[in-house]
């Protein structure tokens, strides 16, 4: 790709709550584009973008699949890679991943249900790595549609700053178009050649003064941030070029400023090429973005990478996926340079160089093989032995490691075997893949029952995992009862002093050690170990101190009420004392060690649960049972509202620990008309009953083996 075309390039994605439409929009754009001849439907399992087995069942999106097209706009063709993420909580690692390497994206919402609870979490994500985003409100032919109710809940939940751009023309089943407030035009389709064809004409008479209402509410928005056009917009707002509102709304756009919202129905063909128009005139080009900034693995100095293609080279690993036919897949994006088939790459993580020996250009799960992967580009390639998500690639003479990305951590676990003893091997293999390629999902072996225990982010990912184990790699597995990640916290502060001596002929081993351990400061927010060091005069060598450190670090992972880990704590280091022939830092590891286990057990441990944010939607008449269920689950109502369709929203806070199954119990309480979504909270302190009954079943695990 030449140079010049790189701001011809959009990286974007399409993100939003489960059910807004997002693949279904993904596969408009591909028919529009000419990626596609025949228009997938995600209700019949044919969608392109949702390939996996499972993704088709049960007409969901669980990986985020990657696609290249292009579009023509203002006389340009521009080059579009476009990343369809899931949207339900459960999956909510593929979004991060995908936002971490885009440049922009598509905030799509369902024109009924609005802002809705996953939308929020992945705006969150989108403002953590300052992704520009344009807002599309689909189902606009839905009963109980409104575009405008959109608009204000974007401002009033998400605290956006939403710009309409257009105007619908009609809604619920009369939606026929939309006015394009830009160019002062009404753009109607055709149902009969599925939206392709479509007609520019003059604004309706009876819409005219609310779009100029609507144009003039624009134009004052984007104004502020134009000073030319502010001018102009204040002496005589009729002779503003269309050229110049679509440069200012850009500028504002890339400044996450202003969010240009447009509207059309994915479902019924209307609205996508307008969308695809302003994809191209509003969200950055890979030259629009900041510079990527990284460190030097050997200085720690920060370092800048631009988007060109004669820098060093410079790439992170977003995603790894195994396919039947080329292996292990490594999706990834160029940030400088450029990555050649065939050629060798370093990884700063491992420190090892890698042959990349064949690399491709997505579309969807095929593959389309292609000579090199410039700056500004996303694509996939094949031949790493040892690669994780988040890794960075670079030249090996100018190393460089990327901010890595963060995943929240897993809240339900489930204990695996296989149910014939002969495919130990193949479940052991078939969950190392699967671990590999979800950062959210983990194995570990429990020390005290000798279980393979799974953990994900809820019942449907450890199903999904479950389900590719079966067909992926053709294991058959038994499953235990669903287990709570729980945690576990101190709740005083506690000094103690600890020596750690053993004598065994020779030279000994000999620590002492002095520390206050309690809960963290209220301003540290990183979690895990708050270290501080106020050793004074040299009582405990320098060298010694980050062992001490480091043996808290370990001791950490498991807690003393029941083995589970320890969330954060802070360990101030006050004085000690040395041996100098016996110490070492081995000595002083294992003094923090016992240390931890001291102090803990006099610090008043606690057991922490995972807390859930819920949100049901539920007729009227189904509100009392439906709180009422929630009051026995130990739930805390925290709102009602009432939906536009006349339902009632209760939002409400529930320990994760009572709502295994919750999906089939509140369909038998209403009926079957309420929907409910979930995402983690926060964990919190369990009461002194509950915790006694866990720990008792914890240890009735451990005695069974």
């Amino acid at each position: 790709m030449a140079k010049q075309d790189l701001h011809l390039t959009r990286n974007i994605g399409i993100m939003a709550h489960i059910d807004a439409g997002k693949t279904t929009t993904s596969e408009r754009i591909l028919y529009y584009t000419g990626l596609t001849h025949k228009i997938g439907e995600v209700h019949d399992g044919a969608a392109t973008m949702d390939w996996m087995v499972q993704e088709q069942e049960r007409g969901i999106t669980i990986t985020s699949a990657a696609t290249t097209t292009r579009w023509n706009y203002a006389g340009n063709t521009y080059k579009i890679n476009l990343i369809d993420t899931p949207g339900h909580v459960d999956f909510t690692a593929e979004v991060e991943r995908s936002l971490r390497v885009l440049d922009g994206a598509v905030a799509t919402y369902c024109a009924v249900g609005g802002v809705e609870p996953q939308s929020e979490t992945v705006w969150r994500q989108a403002d953590k790595y300052n992704v520009p985003r344009i807002g599309y409100v689909n189902k606009m032919d839905r009963s109980g549609a409104d575009f405008y109710e959109v608009v204000r809940q974007m401002k009033d939940i998400l605290g956006a700053n939403p710009c309409p751009i257009v105007v619908p023309i009609g809604a619920e089943e009369h939606f026929k178009g939309v006015v394009d407030l830009i160019r002062m035009k009404a753009i109607l389709w055709h149902d009969e050649t599925m939206g392709a064809d479509y007609d520019v004409e003059d604004i309706p008479a009876a819409l005219m003064d609310e779009c100029l209402e609507w144009r003039d509410k624009m134009l004052e928005k984007v104004a502020e941030y134009d000073d030319a056009l502010m001018e102009k917009y204040f002496d005589d707002p009729s002779t503003i070029t269309e050229e110049e509102v679509i440069r200012a709304l850009r500028n504002a756009t890339i400044q996450m400023a202003i969010v240009p919202m447009l509207c059309g129905s994915s479902f019924k063909n209307k609205g996508v090429q307008t969308l695809l128009d302003y994809v191209c005139a509003f969200l950055p080009s890979p030259l629009d973005t900041p510079s990527v900034v990284g460190a030097n693995p050997e200085t720690g100095a920060e370092e800048a990478r631009h988007p060109d293609e004669e820098e060093e080279t410079s790439a992170l690993a977003f995603k790894i996926a195994t396919d039947p036919y080329v292996g292990r897949l490594t999706f990834f994006r160029v940030y400088s340079g450029k990555i050649e088939a065939g050629s060798y790459i370093y990884n700063s993580r491992s420190g090892k160089k890698e042959r990349v020996s064949r690399l491709f250009q997505m579309h969807s799960n095929k593959q389309n093989p292609v000579e090199v992967i410039s700056a500004g580009d996303i694509g996939a390639g094949v031949g790493f032995k040892d690669i994780r998500t988040g890794d960075t690639l670079c030249d090996e003479n100018a190393p460089i490691i990327l901010e890595s990305i963060d995943f929240p951590e897993t809240v339900i676990g489930i204990a695996v075997e296989p149910k014939t003893q002969k495919d130990m091997d193949k479940l052991a293999n078939g969950l190392a893949k699967l671990a590999e390629e979800d950062p959210t999902f983990t194995v570990r072996t429990d020390e005290q029952t000798g279980q393979t225990i799974i953990s994900g982010m809820g019942e449907l990912h450890l199903d999904i995992i479950i389900d590719r184990l079966r067909r992926e790699f053709k294991v058959e597995c038994n499953q235990g009862r669903p287990q709570v990640n729980y945690k576990e916290a101190i709740t005083k502060t506690v000094n103690l002093r600890e020596v750690y001596k053993k004598q065994s002929g020779g030279r000994g081993k000999f620590a002492d050690i002095i520390v206050n351990v309690g809960p963290v400061d209220d301003d540290y927010v990183q979690g895990g170990l708050q270290f501080v060091d106020e050793v004074k005069g040299g009582n405990i060598p320098k060298e010694f101190i980050p062992a001490v450190q480091k043996g808290f670090t370990n001791a950490m992972k498991n807690g003393v009420l029941a083995g589970f880990p320890m969330d954060s704590m802070k360990v101030t280091l006050i004085d000690g004392s040395f041996h100098p022939v016996d110490s070492d830092q081995l000595s002083f590891e294992i003094c923090a060690m016992q240390a931890y286990r001291n102090a803990c057990a006099k610090a008043h441990p606690v057991l922490m649960e995972p807390i859930m944010k819920l949100e049901v939607v539920t007729p009227e008449e189904n509100m009392g049972d439906v709180i009422g269920d929630l009051n026995k689950r130990r739930g805390q109502v925290e709102g009602m509202e009432s939906s536009r369709s006349g339902a009632r929203i209760v939002k409400a806070m529930v320990p994760l620990a009572e709502m295994f199954g919750y999906v089939t119990a509140l369909r038998t309480i209403t009926s079957g008309r309420a929907t409910s979504s979930m995402t983690y909270s926060h964990h919190a302190q369990v009461s002194s009953g509950i915790a006694k009954a866990v720990l008792e079943e914890v240890k009735g695990r451990v005695d069974l083996v």
